[in-house]
């Protein structure tokens, strides 16, 4: 015999699966309010091949 109710159960269960909807909805709006913008470049492939290509002209040396 259990000494925790049925009920008790049924009632856990459905205020932690409603926590858990409300965390989800949170992070979806935080999501699409701070992250809705794209963060790469638009000519990003360009700067990624002239990076490659090693354009020596404008890459410096720290020494």
């Amino acid at each position: 015999m259990s000494l925790v109710p049925k009920d008790f159960n049924v009632r856990f269960k459905r205020e932690i699966i409603a926590i858990l909807i409300i965390k989800v909805i949170i992070l979806l709006i935080i999501k699409h309010i701070w992250f809705d913008a794209p963060t790469i470049p638009k000519d990003f492939d360009n700067q990624v091949a002239e990076r490659i290509a090693g354009n020596s002209s404008s890459i410096k040396e720290t020494r």
